[in-house]
């Protein structure tokens, strides 16, 4: 049979012999790119980590200075009030004298601390906040200070993993915090319920009987609540803070019960 010939055998070669050679260079050119476009996405991503693990420091680092005051603040409230009911009861003047000096001194701390918040904006964090073994000891420091407050647990608290207990801490102490300073004479009960899914920490205190208290009311950051927002919705949580129609005011935080730490998941 002839080359020239038409038949089955010979198309089919010369069909093979001119299509062959298009379709691997057209295979490899393919490969090339294709090899190229996932090389740059890789790339891409490798930076837009690094431009979001930066911008997530920025953001921690912005949220110390708050985070660190509120703590603060939660302690020398306590010192304040209690030196407040020191001078009420105190049976001498000099006595008198020494507390409301205490009690001076406190609000001027809380004052400059306000002050100061911008700068200590680079402070590193060391996070040993404490978890829902701390409830119990912020309630009994309420109570302490003559505000009558009540914790109700159900439910088992090892189910709540360290990130949320950490954080239900921190909503439980702003909440505490926010009813001395605006709320005095309130009633308040703390309930938390831990479940297999989620926790869920509600705080609510009755109507005041009382104006706030102007040494405390204005030394806030005014982030408080809005920081806590953030913080559980890293967490996929979600919080609510409104007034009651009986005059009280409510926060109710929804968290996870198990968030998984970089430690967690090795």
């Amino acid at each position: 049979m002839q080359p020239w010939e038409l038949s089955v055998p010979n198309m089919t070669i010369g069909l093979l012999r001119i299509a062959v050679g298009p379709l691997l260079a057209l295979y490899f050119d393919t490969r090339r790119r294709l090899m190229q476009a996932l090389v740059e996405r890789a790339e891409r991503a490798e930076r837009e980590r690094h431009l979001l693990a930066e911008q997530a420091r920025a953001d921690e680092r912005a949220r110390l200075a708050g985070e660190m005051h509120d703590v603060v603040t939660h302690r020398v409230s306590l010192m304040v009030l209690q030196a407040g009911a020191m001078k009420v009861t105190a049976p001498d003047e000099p006595t008198r004298r020494a507390a409301e000096d205490l009690r001076a001194a406190g609000c001027q701390a809380l004052e400059e601390l306000r002050d100061l918040v911008g700068i200590l904006r680079t402070a590193p964090e060391g996070d040993q906040t404490p978890s829902v073994t701390g409830f119990a000891d912020l309630v009994a420091e309420s109570v302490a200070v003559g505000i009558p407050t009540e914790l109700i647990e159900q439910g088992d608290p090892a189910l709540a993993s360290p990130v949320v207990g950490r954080t239900a801490y921190r909503v439980l102490r702003e909440a505490l915090t926010n009813v001395r300073k605006h709320a005095r004479g309130a009633r308040v009960s703390v309930r938390v319920e831990y479940g297999n899914a989620q926790l869920r920490l509600t705080i609510r205190n009755t109507s005041p009987s009382g104006g706030p208290r102007s040494a405390l009311a204005d030394t806030g950051s005014g982030l408080g609540i809005a920081q806590l927002r953030q913080r559980i919705e890293l967490v996929h949580g979600t919080l609510r803070a409104e007034p009651c129609s009986d005059g009280g005011f409510s926060v109710e935080a929804t968290l996870p019960a198990f968030v998984p730490t970089a430690k967690s998941e090795l």
